[in-house]
């Protein structure tokens, strides 16, 4: 594999160590993320006026030359499959998807091959210009495969470096729908008695825990109140159905980002997602309250009814405010029309 490098010259008043001095001085064109330049660092890759220096905290001066070795961008383990896109905005930078309900996001033991990434290999091709020196896309959100909706995916280091920056410090929007069983209401008096569960004015639910794997079954998430990860989600109603009101479709944003958030979230409080396995159940309607149709429609959709409707985040690299909106699929969109329709 071939090498080639990287040189400048260390810009004045640099800061006190090696790490921080590489991330502000190091050129643009480089692509090289604060991680990757720290990996670089101590694999011996970094010289400084010809020595090598594999210490982070290292210090440098102004006018001190750097040379970085880099390897050639590598081919992803992972094949390219031709595999339809719904490609709501690609630049060189980054691409953001529209993501069907079914579609795995990474190969995974269990999902070796089919999935989001193994198509972007083949639609993106040579545009990839390579993350942590392997020319893949970079995944800095998932959403799971029953669920459907807006993902941005980088093409390079640096927008890799941005993306996730954004993500960690919860700053990217990210708005849901879903369709859950029962009304959450600030007037329930259930939900007041629930630890973690409040309402904020507006009548939006917020729910605030910690977040781990289930101690026993190791494909959920369990609600905590000690340990785990730290764990925000807020709700609003967009629509009742019913009479009386039995399912709604509600709004959430999440203001942390964890695996499952959503669904077990909303499930703690009692409105678990229609049609999801894992926490939402089957639940028995009452037979006056919707048409058989509706009540059918509910019984019978087949995955968790959640969306991710809206993403918002800055640009990594020109730093442009990019917001994203993706309609409901179309058995979302049914089963919404199946339960607006009256009682006969």
């Amino acid at each position: 594999m071939g090498v080639f490098r990287v040189s400048f010259t260390i810009a004045a008043d640099p800061p006190p160590r090696l790490d921080k001095a590489l991330a502000r001085d190091v050129p643009a064109e480089a692509a090289l993320s604060r991680t990757r330049l720290a990996r670089l660092i101590a694999e011996g890759a970094v010289a400084v006026n010809g020595t090598v220096v594999d210490t982070p905290k290292a210090r440098v001066a102004a006018g001190d030359l750097v040379e970085i070795a880099l390897a050639e961008i590598h081919e992803s383990h992972i094949g390219p499959e031709a595999i339809r896109l719904d490609v709501v905005f690609e630049d060189d930078h980054l691409i953001v998807v529209n993501k069907p309900a079914g579609l795995v996001v990474h190969p995974a033991p269990g999902s070796p091959s089919g999935t989001l990434v193994n198509a972007l290999l083949a639609h993106c091709g040579e545009s990839l210009s390579g993350v942590g020196g392997v020319k893949r896309p970079g995944i800095v959100h998932r959403i799971d495969k029953e669920t459907s909706g807006l993902l941005v995916v980088a093409k390079s280091d640096a927008a890799h470096h941005g993306l996730a920056a954004q993500f960690e410090a919860h700053s990217a929007e990210r708005y849901y729908r879903a369709v859950v069983y029962g009304v959450p209401d600030a007037s329930d008096p259930r939900l007041r008695g629930i630890k973690g569960v409040s309402f904020e004015p507006g009548n939006i639910l917020k729910l605030t825990t910690q977040l781990a794997r289930h101690k026993t079954d190791r494909q959920r998430q369990a609600v905590l109140f000690a340990g785990g990860r730290h764990a925000v989600t807020r709700a609003r109603v967009v629509e009742r159905f019913g009479t009386p009101a039995t399912l709604a479709l509600v709004e959430c944003w999440l203001e942390t980002g964890r695996t499952h958030q959503i669904r077990v979230h909303l499930a703690h409080a009692g409105h678990g997602l229609v049609g999801d396995p894992t926490y939402g159940g089957r639940r028995k309607l009452p037979l006056r309250a919707l048409p058989g149709a509706a009540i059918e429609a509910v019984q019978t959709f087949p995955r968790q009814a959640l969306h991710a409707a809206v993403l918002g985040f800055d640009h990594p690299v020109t730093g442009v405010a990019m917001r994203f909106e993706a309609d409901l699929p179309g058995d979302m969109r049914d089963l919404l029309t199946a339960l607006r329709k009256p009682v006969q």
